[in-house]
């Protein structure tokens, strides 16, 4: 991969008018940046959310929006081609070919898939087309699916390696306070590390129209600068947006770390929610942190949780922090019973520093 690539994501409320439709001149700004930017050197891929959305405007003729799964599943349906066609339509303007890859958690939890994925988006880019990517919503498990596409954009980040992640939204960027609360807000231009204080300026989401809101776009710069991966919070709605937010002061941008995660170990770490709480000793904590060791049974001292094998759980520490993540190879049922590994280091995520 190139050292000079990215992965852009807008979220719905850019994508998508007051009316729900597709908000086609957005696209047209996005699409001539990207390539742009291709012409440049540089490697793209874009993450689109909207699809629900565009959908409900075409079937929901006026009523309220449903929020059963299945239904909003089959709304998707409905969307995604009339997306995919407005995202067709503003790249053939700026003269570029584009190819819609669908996702879904599983792709990045298991390598088979993982390297499948990669794959195809590594053969578009040879073929000088752009990767239109989203979440594959119409089949996608709801227990398993990842609630929105802020995740999704900085674990395909992580997959092909960029060196940045745009994410585009209804906000110039993270702001010291809701400008509808507090008009003196004003835009934070750097953020070194995610912290209590940083993640406690998200709020809610502005617009209601999509699943994510600044919470789990912090949530995604997270997993991203955890991968290595300089991440930008900036607006939709200028002239070229995607070239203002790689520019230096066009949003607020988050200093990436100078380990990357693997992807299999951002999913892990970010994107699969825990099922279970294991408490460990203090030998267990400096076995994991400062000698890189799984964890055995020996180690735990309580286990909370209706986890079963293959699920993901917290590994707290004596003094009760959050110290591990990662996924167990036993369940709780039987959780007494195991006097070997209980989370392999190969699946477990430290984190924070020892």
């Amino acid at each position: 991969m190139t050292t000079r690539s990215v992965v852009v994501k807008i979220g719905t409320s850019s994508v998508t008018n007051a009316d729900g439709g597709v908000d086609y001149e957005v696209l047209v700004k996005v699409a001539a940046d990207v390539v742009n930017l291709r012409d440049a050197g540089w490697s793209v891929v874009v993450v689109t959310s909207g699809a629900i959305t565009a959908g409900w405007a075409e079937v929901g003729a006026g009523r309220r929006r449903p929020n059963d799964a299945a239904t909003l599943q089959a709304v998707s349906a409905v969307g995604q081609p009339s997306l995919m066609h407005a995202w067709r339509n503003a790249f053939g303007e700026a003269g570029a070919i584009v190819g819609q890859v669908l996702l879904a958690p599983l792709d990045f939890s298991h390598r088979g898939q993982y390297l499948h994925a990669r794959g195809t988006l590594e053969a578009l880019g040879a073929l000088n087309v752009v990767a239109v990517v989203n979440e594959n919503d119409a089949v996608a498990d709801e227990e398993i699916r990842f609630g929105d596409n802020d995740r999704l954009a900085a674990l395909v980040a992580n997959l092909v390696a960029a060196s940045h992640l745009v994410l585009l939204t209804d906000t110039p960027g993270l702001l010291t306070a809701d400008p509808r609360l507090d008009p003196s807000a004003t835009l934070i231009d750097e953020v070194r590390a995610i912290d209590a204080a940083i993640e406690g300026l998200a709020g809610t989401s502005r617009s209601g129209v999509g699943s994510g809101g600044m919470s789990s776009k912090l949530a995604a710069a997270r997993m991203a600068t955890w991968s290595g991966v300089t991440t930008v919070i900036a607006s939709a709605r200028v002239d070229h947006p995607v070239r203002h937010a790689l520019e230096q002061g066009g949003g607020t941008i988050f200093h990436a770390r100078a380990e990357r995660l693997s992807a299999r170990k951002a999913w892990i770490a970010f994107a699969v929610a825990s099922r279970g709480t294991l408490v460990i000793n203090q030998g267990a904590l400096q076995a994991l942190e400062h000698h890189g060791r799984s964890l055995l049974r020996v180690g735990v001292v309580e286990h909370r949780g209706n986890f079963v094998e293959g699920d993901a759980v917290d590994i707290v520490g004596p003094d009760r922090d959050v110290a591990a993540k990662g996924l167990v190879r036993v369940s709780a049922d039987a959780f007494l019973e195991s006097d070997d590994v209980v989370v392999h280091r190969d699946d477990l995520v430290l984190l924070r520093r020892p």
